[in-house]
């Protein structure tokens, strides 16, 4: 397994890993499906400024994950918000996810971000797991925030100070 960079040649499986989710979760809290020439603008605008990386097998791509903007606001600069997701056939518990997850997270420091926020929809113990194992806390939930699937789903946000990671992992 190697991690490199996305580009927009990966759009279109980039896109239907995402549309799994769309489709069959409350992963994410969009509702709709994407076309690939849609996901591709979305690729081009994060790698402007934010690091988005693949996870891939013998060529096969099997996950991804990328950071973008908090907020807009000028003193947020340093405060990105991170998403992973991996291919629904890729192999459960072999480390993938957090290989490909520490790649982001070492980038994001090495380019001097500060703080990482991750939101994740309840129940998703995988991904709550994932995150603790690589240094994030809990900061906050907020309550039935989203509805989709005709359920109200509450999000837990998550942070990690990169100087902790970095420290924690012998990054830097």
């Amino acid at each position: 397994m190697r991690v490199r960079d996305a580009g927009i040649g990966d759009a279109q499986i980039l896109c239907s890993i995402y549309n799994h989710y769309i489709e069959h979760t409350t992963v994410t809290f969009e509702e709709q499906a994407l076309q690939p020439e849609e996901y591709a603008g979305r690729i081009d605008t994060i790698l402007q400024r934010y690091p988005w990386l693949v996870i891939e097998d013998d060529g096969q791509v099997l996950g991804y994950a990328y950071a973008g903007e908090w907020k807009p606001r000028s003193a947020f600069r340093y405060t990105v918000e991170s998403s992973i997701y991996l291919h629904p056939q890729a192999p459960k518990r072999t480390g993938m996810g957090e290989m490909l997850y520490r790649a982001l997270l070492s980038r994001l420091a090495d380019e001097g971000f500060h703080q990482v926020i991750a939101a994740i929809t309840i129940p998703n113990e995988g991904s709550i797991a994932l995150h603790h194992k690589l240094g994030f806390s809990e900061a906050g939930r907020f309550h039935e925030v989203g509805y989709k699937f005709q359920c109200w789903i509450d999000v837990v946000y998550m942070e990690l100070q990169l100087d902790f990671f970095k420290g924690l992992y012998n990054d830097g």
